[in-house]
């Protein structure tokens, strides 16, 4: 229900530069489909969190958000003109059926959640080679409690190892900056010797799932620890805020690959 209400709050920032009172005198003419407009709050909602991210799309990097959701009405074969209607006669004249038009979008987002949860769930489990020893999926909100993504595995060399995953982060995942964090540092010092960092890779907040690959490695003949965390964050949101599926890890070394 939380998460409904928040949506709520993205027409306001599509019809604010256009509401006007209540005595306007509003029609149906030119009205956006239900249908299409559900369509298009959905592919709003995804859109928001990629507004930051300029390298994922470039008009979606303009910092009038108005811009990058004009470019989404524009996409589904309407204008922006169309949809200040649209939403402004919702929202004056219709205002619990927006709220129903909200649910479906809702749904939408939900299923795509539940299919990829599925799929999971349909998918073999791993090879008896594979060196990944812990968890292969993690979803959060967690179904109870909080879970943790922290992870120590030593690997020898010298070999490269790579460790891939696939992540979905969710548009309304609270989490600042979330990322994958990694570091080495000999057995002998774990918690005290230096610590070398991979390069962090950032995920991507949009609703889909994007695989990742990241090359560890050990240049040295003795084993080294690699530290970390599949899903960490600048902030310290509550479990219930974070919202994105960590699944499909492996770990392999180079030699796999000939």
């Amino acid at each position: 229900m939380t998460r409904g209400i928040l949506l709520i709050f993205i027409p306001l920032l599509i019809i604010a530069a256009s509401c006007s009172s209540r005595k306007s005198k509003l029609d149906r003419n030119g009205l956006i489909p239900e249908k299409q407009l559900v369509s298009i709050l959905t592919d709003v909602q995804i859109a928001d969190g990629l507004v930051s991210l300029p390298n994922i799309n470039p008009w979606l990097a303009s910092p009038d958000s108005i811009t990058s959701y004009s470019k989404i009405i524009e996409k589904h074969g309407y204008t922006k003109d169309a949809m200040d209607k649209t939403m402004k006669f919702y929202f004056v004249k219709k205002p619990k059926k927006l709220i129903a038009i909200y649910d479906k979008v809702l749904g939408d987002l939900s299923k795509m959640e539940a299919l990829l949860i599925e799929d999971k769930q349909a998918k073999p489990e791993k090879r008896a080679a594979e060196l990944w020893t812990g968890k292969e999926f993690y979803s959060f909100p967690a179904s109870s409690g909080s879970e943790s993504t922290s992870f120590d595995v030593t690997l020898t060399g010298p070999t490269i190892y790579y460790l891939s995953l696939t992540a979905t982060v969710f548009p309304d995942d609270q989490s600042a900056n979330p990322r994958i964090n990694i570091y080495s540092c000999h057995p002998d010092s774990v918690d005290t010797g230096k610590r070398r960092y991979i390069e962090t890779l950032d995920y991507i907040k949009d609703g889909y799932p994007h695989t990742f690959s990241i090359k560890l490695n050990n240049p040295e003949s003795a084993a080294l620890h690699f530290r970390g965390c599949l899903y960490d964050f600048e902030n310290n949101p509550d479990d219930f805020w974070r919202h994105a599926v960590i699944e499909n890890i492996s770990l392999y070394s180079s030699a796999e690959l000939r």
